[in-house]
């Protein structure tokens, strides 16, 4: 069976040593309530249930076959009920929510690493409470103070769950060709109609009631994405005094068969006049829901990071315990028949590039984080601006590129099992399917690429940028010259400053040029902020004694060495541009070979 440790050692090593958290936190009045000792003990709480509670239901519930879907009732597999009431009550929804709705009010920076723990042990669990968590964002965000009063404490107690509903069957990424209408009733409400796809937890048996979080359009809103609205549209309608009526017309049609996360119902959802109630203004909804995407992308990324996690501690138990072949170097004896897996090289690169993934993974998580908590919690006004300006940028690199390292390393792992990797008993091949989807929902990573390239660079001349490199450098210029990280990761900074404005150039004269090299660029950015983190990492390590430490630098300089020459591949692919693949006739893609 699959083995899970949460690794709190490493958390409290990111958070105490790498980012200097108590500082920060003690250093705003709004988060002064929390200091390492409290941190250290919610952590170690989530790490009790994600391991006691549901790390046994992943692997239960894939086997059950996931969610059940009959005549419009889903049923979550055995066990998600009972866990699920255990998380509500545990306080977990509302981690970081606001306490005026009965929220803890802890940091982001806090919320990430106790989400690693969940995602790591059971990401069609964790899909429940996530679009609950992120429905209560945008409302608080956008929502009137009396829709705030009806709907928020209920859904950070868990009594309610919530939904964002986007999708439409002939509408993927392009919200601005939603059918879904909206028409006003002279009671304020609105008789919301049509159907949407892939909602996540669109229904389910683990709370009373669910409230969705709808776009549509008005008969006369403009055209595109400036005539989407926003709608809360319950479950069960709300009698005067609060208490659910009777059920709202709409409801699932079916729920998807899919190839992984198979315990979360991801629904077909028909709106049939179902009355909804308007968030914020008319055409103005896609700022709220991005709000609430926002949070769901950097989501993926931990996602992402938990994947990796307990793909790596499964294979690295595994290549201890498994002798067979012998070492080149090895001697013989009747005694030991074999060596470990671990004297060979390849199997020793798979783990390092796993481990070395999830260090800096961590590390840039809890570094957007804190950006997150800036904006925030900071009263200083340019503080925030560069906070916010920081998160737009590292976004799409904190769900693409965390969710294409991890799928790498979760393969590694799984490589490293052999054919045992293969077989089901293992949980590595559960782990490749529940982690896929990671790269496709909430805007595919080349999306998330186009996002970064264009409107995050291109758009402003590559200012923001420019302000992340120099950051960088002003940071790595304070290490020591002894560390191969420093040189390594000025070095990158080069590189990427000189093929941003490449990139800038070339996009002046060549339109399609930018989308052709987008995720080529995105994983540039990505190994230059990887490299950042490791920098950050050997820094708070150097000097000291204990092993523990010792092999934070050790792992820098692995990742210098071997993994971050891979940017200069990136690099020369960028530069190859995308003429050939953009100036090929569509039928040479149907045409037989």
């Amino acid at each position: 069976m699959p083995i899970y440790n949460a690794p709190l050692k490493d958390m409290d090593f990111i958070l105490n040593d790498v980012f200097k958290a108590e500082d920060f936190w003690q250093g705003n009045d709004d988060l002064a309530h929390i200091d390492m000792a409290t941190a250290n003990a919610i952590l170690e709480e989530m790490a009790k249930f994600s391991k006691n509670v549901i790390l046994d239901l992943n692997r239960s519930s894939d086997e059950e076959g996931g969610a059940q879907f009959s005549n419009g009732v889903v049923t979550t597999p055995k066990g998600f009920k009972e866990a699920f009431k255990q998380y509500a009550e545990g306080g977990w929804i509302g981690l970081g929510a606001e306490e005026e709705w009965g929220g803890q009010g802890m940091p982001k920076m806090l919320t990430v690493l106790a989400d690693e723990m969940i995602w790591a042990t059971n990401p069609s669990f964790m899909l429940y409470p996530l679009l609950s968590v992120g429905a209560g964002m945008a409302l608080n965000n956008y929502a009137s103070q009396e829709q705030k009063e009806t709907y928020l404490p209920k859904i950070y107690t868990g009594e309610w769950s919530g939904t964002m509903c986007l999708t439409e069957p002939h509408a993927g990424t392009d919200l601005g060709i939603i059918k879904t209408k909206a028409e006003r009733n002279d009671d304020g409400s609105y008789d919301i109609s049509g159907t949407k796809i892939f909602i996540t937890s669109g229904e389910h048996d683990l709370s009373e009631n669910i409230i969705h979080l709808v776009l549509a359009k008005t008969p006369d809103a403009p055209a595109g994405s400036r005539g989407i609205s926003l709608f809360i549209v319950s479950k069960f309608l709300l009698n005067e005094d609060g208490s659910l009526g009777e059920r709202n017309s709409m409801g699932a049609g079916s729920i998807e068969h899919k190839m992984g996360i198979k315990g979360s119902a991801t629904c077909v959802l028909n709106f049939d006049a179902a009355k909804g109630f308007l968030v914020g203004k008319e055409n103005e909804g896609l700022a709220a829901m991005f709000v609430m995407m926002n949070y769901e992308r950097l989501s993926m990324g931990i996602q992402g990071l938990g994947a990796s996690e307990f793909a790596y501690q499964n294979a690295a138990q595994y290549a201890t315990d498994r002798l067979q072949g012998r070492s080149a170097t090895g001697v013989k004896s009747p005694e030991k028949p074999a060596d470990s897996i671990l004297v060979h090289g390849d199997v020793r690169r798979m783990l390092l590039n796993g481990r070395a993934n999830n260090e800096a993974s961590r590390a840039f998580a809890v570094y957007v984080g804190q950006q997150l908590d800036i904006t925030k919690f900071s009263s200083d006004a340019e503080a925030v601006k560069k906070a916010n300006d920081r998160v737009a940028l590292l976004t799409p690199i904190a769900k693409a590129y965390l969710t294409d390292t991890a799928l790498n390393a979760v393969l590694d792992s799984q490589m490293v099992f052999g054919g045992h990797g293969y077989i089901r008993e293992w949980g590595m091949e559960q782990c490749v399917r529940d982690l896929r989807i990671s790269q496709i929902y909430e805007g595919t990573n080349g999306v998330q690429a186009q996002d970064l390239i264009g409107r995050k660079t291109i758009r402003n001349n590559g200012e923001n940028m420019a302000e992340y490199i120099t950051e960088i450098r002003e940071f790595v210029a304070t290490l020591d010259d002894s560390l191969a990280i420093k040189a390594a990761t000025l070095n990158a900074c080069n590189e990427v400053e000189a093929i941003t404005q490449f990139i800038l150039q070339q996009a002046k004269g060549a339109p399609d040029f930018a989308n052709g090299v987008a995720v080529d660029y995105l994983h540039a950015v990505g190994l230059l902020s990887f490299s950042y983190m490791f920098a950050k990492i050997a820094q708070a390590a150097q000097g000291k004694t204990e092993t523990f430490y010792q092999n934070k630098v050790i792992l820098a300089q692995y990742f210098a060495e071997k993994v971050l020459p891979g940017l200069t591949g990136r690099i020369a692919q960028i530069k190859a541009g995308s003429n050939l693949m953009m100036q090929l006739p569509e039928d040479y893609f149907t045409a037989q070979s």
